[in-house]
């Protein structure tokens, strides 16, 4: 190893500790020990210490035992004359420094809510973390890249930047090379940043570090089932399971190899595009930890290279950078040259199997106007007719695939697509436009896309664009036809009238012994997975994670037990879960991983439940927020009386079945509320029950179980006079 690392990692250690106290100190001095200390929006306090010592850091004086431990980590500066050539006191060094850099950074919040401004971001919500973490689980995010510093020019900034994009990696950005930041090199070159493009900027102060590493210290705890406290743990979790890496952009001073230190820590290397001494013995990273003066051009491959990433990227024929990563980018008006749908014209897609005799692959053709035929802020109406052929291609695919345009479509950099079926809203941006891009592109992207990820079910797509106002309102016309007969045969699926239910394992990446069991009237957790998408997908990929599973025996209807279930689900969780039941959230409920879009939690003094959606931030009648409930429930186990599901299966007809159904939702906040109230009325009429809607109360009505009872005694709400669920 190095000793001008471990020297100068050292020293930037003891720098960034002895500031942290100080800074502690005088805080203390003006606030006092009882100054609540906290970053927004989390449950997870201080992640990084939290995660490594279990330390609940709530007030200033909680930093002070936090502080002692930091410096008991320092070992002594090395000395020109005593050298000791290991990594174990750098490391140390760079966990003390992380500790205490989380601390300085947490400070900035007591006094002000919001302590950064302009491009910069600062500390994510549990609902970010959370939100982007289940990317990070089911691979559309591979990894993710610290980039610190500042790259040697804008124009390459924006060259790294859109070579992690394509590649789907999260580029999230901390500190500067001589006052320049790169998240500022991009912001000149007029680069969208922000979590929806995955150029994320943290803050200018090399401390912002901590913010990356927090954002994988809470993946472990979420998503993996990490204990806090249980620092080996974390840190392996995070060697093996988050792929993610150091870009040292610029000069590397004492306080980057300080940072540096504590991420190897989480077996994350630095690469750096200047001369700095390497560590390449393998150890703690999986293969070289440190790796030097890289020119920027190779940079993104070499990091990829070191950290062990296996990236598959299809290359796509359009005029612009492509790729998942530019999901998120808005294309304001501002900005656009021409726009179809909304509410300003007609637009549809729709998506159908064809005869192979009537499909030529590869086909694209505009039927009507183009592009540059229009000039700019023109309205056009679009129409999207993809014909598909395969021999194992199924009718009840259909709606499968042609939800993946709304994704497929957001790919290309510069366009903006919204909504699905007959009510879809796309723009181009004038920047598109400009390089070349054409409604014709919109049929290059969707073959490629679906040959590359329905290519085992389908053989031949052909694309038809209409922009003619004729021919868009015919398609519309048939279409509403489809759409009404697929909606009536989806209608009619029920758990009843099928043998076999699916597999979904994606998230076992991060929570080893969770796996998903998804039935006609249960989807995925996450909500991105119903029964039809992963037959799908099964097709897709034989061997993928969404596996058929025969029901076998039933063993108990009511609450949803089936012989050839707990076997699969006996294996599936390493062994450790033997039953499951799919009804109940009472007796051995489903596990979860930690992307479900709500969690649904019994109200013991109620005799009902409620149910929180990730989105909400606030104190739930629990006595807990949506990120404390979410550490009771996620990484794979079993909690009687929590579930995690999908926003969907609340108004299905077998949501808790075995506990009193529908009937016992009590509270939920009033954003869910409204999302899903129309669906919540439709199956609570079904059910016979009144103005049900109406007697469930939000965080407006009730913020303590002890207020959710008072206003269920107020409107007569039924789950009063239900049996009690808790036997």
């Amino acid at each position: 190893m190095s000793k001008i690392i471990a020297t100068s990692a050292i020293k930037g250690a003891h720098s960034i500790v002895g500031q942290a106290e100080e800074q502690l100190n005088k805080t203390i001095e003006e606030k006092g020990e009882n100054q609540i200390l906290e970053f927004p929006d989390t449950g997870y306090y201080l992640p990084i210490i939290y995660s490594m010592t279990g330390i609940k850091v709530e007030k200033l004086g909680d930093c002070k035992e936090v502080i002692e431990e930091a410096k008991k980590l320092l070992p002594p500066v090395p000395s020109e004359k005593i050298w000791i050539p290991y990594l174990g006191g750098t490391l140390d060094a760079g966990i003390a420094t992380l500790w205490a850099e989380e601390i300085i950074e947490a400070i900035k919040y007591i006094d002000d809510p919001i302590p950064v401004g302009g491009i910069w971001l600062g500390a994510a919500a549990d609902l970010i973390i959370r939100e982007r973490g289940i990317e990070f689980v089911d691979g559309t995010a591979p990894g993710f890249a610290a980039c610190v510093g500042a790259a040697s020019s804008n124009e390459m900034a924006v060259k790294i930047a859109r070579e992690l994009q394509e590649k789907s990696i999260y580029v999230f950005m901390t500190g500067s090379t001589n006052g320049v930041s790169m998240a500022e090199q991009l912001a000149q070159e007029g680069v969208e940043l922000g979590w929806d493009t995955r150029l994320v900027p943290f803050g200018k102060d090399i401390t912002s570090t901590i913010y990356p590493l927090g954002f994988a210290a809470r993946a472990a705890m979420s998503f993996g089932g990490v204990q806090p406290g249980d620092f080996r743990r974390m840190l392996m979790y995070n060697k093996d399971r988050v792929f993610a890496f150091v870009l040292a952009l610029g000069e590397v001073d004492e306080a980057k190899y300080a940072n540096a230190a504590g991420a190897i820590n989480y077996g994350f290397p630095t690469i750096a595009n200047t001369n700095i001494p390497e560590i390449l013995p393998r150890g703690v990273c999986t293969y070289e930890h440190v790796v030097s003066n890289i020119p920027e051009e190779e940079i993104v491959s070499k990091a990829i290279e070191v950290r062990g990433l296996k990236i598959t990227v299809e290359k796509v024929d359009v005029p612009v950078p492509f790729g998942p990563a530019f999901e998120g980018e808005r294309v304001r008006k501002e900005n656009t040259y021409v726009e179809f749908g909304g509410n300003k014209g007609p637009a549809v897609e729709l998506l159908v199997m064809t005869d192979s005799s009537e499909v030529e692959d590869g086909k694209i053709e505009v039927i009507g106007p183009e592009v540059d035929d229009v000039e700019e802020g023109t309205v056009m109406p679009l129409g999207i007719f993809v014909e598909v052929s395969g021999r194992k291609m199924q009718e009840d695919f259909e709606p499968v695939m042609e939800r993946q345009i709304h994704y497929f479509l957001n790919y290309p950099s510069g366009i903006f697509h919204m909504g699905q079926r007959d009510i879809s809203w796309i723009r181009f941006s004038k920047d598109a436009v400009n390089n070349g891009f054409k409604v014709k592109h919109i049929g290059t992207v969707l073959h490629a896309k679906m040959h590359a990820d329905f290519g085992s079910i389908i053989d031949k797509v052909q694309v038809k664009l209409y922009t003619n106002p004729e021919d868009v309102q015919a398609l519309i016309g048939r279409a509403g036809k489809i759409f009404k007969a697929r909606d009536e045969r989806m209608g009619s699926l029920t758990d009843e009238r099928v043998d076999t239910f699916y597999s979904c394992t994606l998230c076992q990446s991060f929570a080893p012994n969770h796996a998903c069991v998804v039935s006609p009237e249960r989807p995925g957790l996450c909500g991105a997975y119903n029964w039809l998408d992963c037959r799908a997908a099964n097709e897709i990929n034989p061997t993928g994670p969404n596996q058929p599973i025969q029901k076998g025996d039933t063993l108990d209807d009511n609450l949803g037990v089936w012989k050839g279930v707990n076997q699969y689900i006996y294996k599936a969780s390493n062994q450790n879960l033997e039953s499951f039941s799919a009804y109940s959230m009472i007796v051995d409920p489903m596990t979860s991983c930690g992307c479900f879009e709500v969690i649904c939690t019994i109200l013991p003094s109620t005799n009902g439940v409620m149910a929180v959606n990730r989105e909400y931030t606030g104190m739930t009648p629990s006595g807990m927020k949506f990120s404390t409930i979410a550490g009771m429930v996620g990484g794979g186990i079993q909690t009687p009386g929590f579930i995690g599901i999908s926003k969907f299966f609340i108004t299905s007809k077998k949501f808790i079945k075995a506990d009193g159904g529908l009937k016992r939702l009590a509270w939920m906040p009033r954003e869910l509320k409204e999302e899903i109230g129309d669906a919540i009325e439709e199956r609570a009429q079904e059910l016979g029950l009144e103005n049900f809607l109406d007697k469930i109360a939000t965080e407006e009505d009730a913020q303590t179980e002890e207020e959710v009872l008072q206003w269920m005694e107020k409107v007569g709400h039924p789950a009063l006079e239900m049996e009690p669920m808790m036997q």
